[in-house]
């Protein structure tokens, strides 16, 4: 019984010791990099302004709801009001909404349609037409993870807004 206890504590430390040694900052093993945060990483500087990557890169088309609601919590409107200023900039764009939910208890289709219809409220009180936006509720389709586990489902309760140059089928 102790040499299984003995041997227990010398796991135990050893792999202390790994993760001390893969949290280290020395940076003996890594090339210098400069330390800041708004460096331009390689393949994103001919990105254009007003272009879709754009908007996916440096505004978010992602608005996450909490489960079995369509509420915009402050993390959805601030994400939407980042939307609303750059589509304010770039009024060539329409804005084609999709709600997804992946909620136990619900009707997912209907919910995923309140909560597309949400943001295009929201947005539309920050000032951006109706006419150049459109929303359809998906439900369970196209899920991005399928799985159990309630963190992983959170990723599926979201609306999508996807920049287009002409109105197409929902």
């Amino acid at each position: 019984m102790n040499r299984m206890i003995e041997n227990t504590r010398r796991l135990l430390a050893a792999g202390m010791l790994v993760l001390a040694a893969s949290c280290s900052t020395s940076n003996t093993l890594a090339p210098a990099t400069p330390d800041v945060t708004n460096t331009e990483v390689a393949g994103f500087q001919n990105v254009q302004s007003g272009s879709e990557e754009d908007f996916i890169l440096n505004v978010g088309r992602r608005t996450y709801f909490t489960q079995g609601s369509a509420a915009l919590d402050s993390v959805a409107r601030a994400t939407l009001d980042t939307q609303i200023a750059w589509l304010t900039k770039h009024p060539r764009w329409l804005l084609k909404l999709q709600g997804f939910a992946d909620d136990p208890g619900s009707s997912e289709t209907a919910l995923s349609q309140q909560r597309a219809d949400a943001v295009m409220n929201y947005l539309a009180a920050g000032g951006i037409g109706r006419n150049r936006m459109w929303a359809k509720g998906y439900g369970k389709d196209r899920l991005v993870r399928n799985c159990p586990d309630t963190a992983c489902r959170s990723q599926n309760r979201r609306v999508v807004s996807n920049l287009r140059d002409e109105r197409d089928e929902l």
